[in-house]
Formats: C-alpha cells, sequence, structure tokens
C-alpha cells in the first residue's frame, strides 16, 4: 500500500463566529423585538399629535395635544376612565380571592389535588372571545342554560348582557371565569414552594391556624400575590376581546373601555388622532401601576427573606 492511501483525510474547516461578533448576534432576537415594538409605539404617539382622520386626508396636521386637552372637557373620555378602572378593580380583586381560596385548598400534594388543578386550568386555554361567545350563547333569554337556572329561581327574562343594569355583572364573570385559574397557579406555586420550617414551628406550638396564615403564610406569599395581581391588573385595563365579543361596548356606552373606545374611534369614527391619544393615556396608566408595583414587590420580597 501506498503512503498517500494510508494518509489521514484533510481536517474539515469548521465555521466559527468570532468572540467580538456573537455578543451581537445574540442580541439580535432582542433587538428585533424592541424594534418591532417601538416602532408602533412611535407612530401612535406621533398620530396622537396630530387632527388626523381618514374620511379627510388632506386636513391632517399637527394640533400639538389638542387631542389631549379635549378630552379634559369630553364626558365619554370620564366615562370611559370610570368604567375601565371600575372594570378592572372588581374582577382583580374578585379573581384575587377566589385564586388564593382554590390555591390554599389544593396546597397539599395528593394524585386528587393535582388532577384539580389541571381541569381548573382548562378555562383559561380557551381563547377569550370563544369563551365569551359561548356565555353569550349560555345567556340568551331563549334557550340558554344560564337563564334557564336563572329562571328556576323566580327571576323571569334576566337580559344579562343586553340591560344597562346588568352587562357590567355578564363581562366580570366572563373574565372570572376565564383568568382566575390563571391567579390560582401562580399562587398554588408560590404556596408550595415556601420553606416548610417555619409551619413545621408552629405546628409544634399549636399555633392557631388563623394565626399561621396572616401572620405567616401570607407575608411571605405576597411578593406571588403582587406578581399575579399586576399581571392580571395590566391585563384587564386593556381588556378589549371579551367585552366586544359580549357587547361590541354595549348597551350605549356601559362598556366602552379604552381597548373598545379606541376601536370605534378608529374604525367607525375613522378618527386616528383620537384613538392614538386614548392609547397613548393607557399606556401611560399602565407604565404608572407597573412602576409602583414593581417597587412594592421588591420591597416585599426583601421582607419575606
Amino acid at each position: 500500500m501506498s503512503d498517500h492511501s494510508l494518509a489521514s483525510p484533510p481536517p474539515k474547516r469548521r465555521f466559527r463566529i468570532g468572540r467580538r461578533v456573537l455578543p451581537y448576534l445574540l442580541s439580535m432576537p432582542a433587538l428585533l423585538v424592541c424594534i418591532g415594538i417601538l416602532v408602533p409605539f412611535v407612530t401612535a404617539a406621533l398620530y396622537s399629535l396630530q387632527r388626523y382622520r381618514l374620511s379627510q386626508p388632506w386636513a391632517r396636521k399637527y394640533n400639538w395635544g389638542e387631542n389631549y386637552l379635549n378630552f379634559l372637557s369630553d364626558p365619554s373620555f370620564w366615562n370611559t376612565l370610570k368604567i375601565s378602572l371600575v372594570y378592572a378593580g372588581t374582577t382583580v380583586t374578585l379573581e384575587l380571592f377566589l385564586g388564593l381560596g382554590i390555591a390554599l385548598l389544593l396546597q397539599k400534594r395528593t394524585r386528587f389535588n393535582n388532577f384539580v388543578s389541571i381541569m381548573l386550568l382548562m378555562p383559561l386555554m380557551t381563547a377569550p372571545v370563544l369563551a365569551a361567545l359561548m356565555w353569550k350563547l349560555m345567556t340568551n333569554s331563549g334557550f340558554g342554560i344560564l337563564s334557564y337556572m336563572v329562571s328556576l329561581l323566580g327571576i323571569q327574562d334576566f337580559r344579562w348582557a343586553s340591560s344597562p343594569d346588568t352587562a357590567l355583572l355578564t363581562v366580570v364573570l366572563v373574565d372570572i371565569w376565564v383568568y382566575t385559574p390563571f391567579i390560582m397557579i401562580l399562587l398554588l406555586a408560590g404556596l408550595r414552594s415556601l420553606p416548610s420550617q417555619p409551619f413545621e414551628a408552629a405546628a409544634l406550638d399549636g399555633v392557631p391556624r388563623t394565626f399561621v396564615f396572616w401572620k405567616i403564610t401570607l407575608p411571605m406569599l405576597m411578593p406571588y400575590i403582587l406578581t399575579a395581581t399586576l399581571f392580571r391588573l395590566l391585563d384587564s385595563i386593556q381588556q378589549f376581546d371579551i367585552i366586544y365579543a359580549m357587547t361590541q361596548g354595549g348597551p350605549g356606552d356601559k362598556l366602552t373601555v379604552f381597548q373598545v373606545e379606541a376601536y370605534l374611534n378608529f374604525f367607525q369614527s375613522t378618527n386616528i388622532g383620537r384613538s392614538a391619544a386614548l392609547m397613548m393615556i393607557l399606556w401611560a396608566i399602565t407604565f404608572v401601576l407597573s412602576n409602583i408595583f414593581i417597587k412594592n414587590w421588591l420591597k416585599l420580597r426583601e421582607r419575606a427573606r
């Protein structure tokens, strides 16, 4: 055999990325996401400073904050602000109490509790629009199962979302059904991750359960509660799909929250400037709320430690 046949094949060249280039490549996804967020945000901010209607494109010009000043004397804006805050506060408060109660019931790691917790997550896996349409069918006065159950209690022709007096109650019920499992699973994870030593010491000393809950469990769980509240509050104050699918913001203006009001201004009134200004105010509200919650969350985390 010749020396050429015994020689090993030449090593394959491997593609190598320089150390200087690698950080830029790793940061590219975050940069693309940042660009995807900033471009619409800056566009909306510019539109909010303009008198801009799609029906009158020739009259488009900058009015430098006139859209915001008009809100001060606009009753519909203050109605939108009130409804958004009432809706967000009501849904988050009820979901927090229900989620915490369910999490406390399922705290022990048993097969039954694990199965129940998985089953309770089913509404969360349903798209909010589909959930709203399903509830719209169940509350139908002609064939809805919920209307039939209410009639058994002696309440006839309960109008649910079609009445100004009960429309808010109806959409709140849908929101609770969909999103309470979200808070439940976060608080359940928090409860199961708490250290067992304080609870074992309290059990040996014969400390009452109510005292253990208020003085040990609740303070240690507070960072998780604040996290769940922040996520749900920011999502609830931006609610659109459930309300629009159920009532389109009605009856009248009873459920015209920020997202619905901005949608109607954009697609029905073609008032781009006012719609963008509404969304910028909504962003400012969520920015302030998130900062307040994050500062308190950091303090509570240190206290819990």
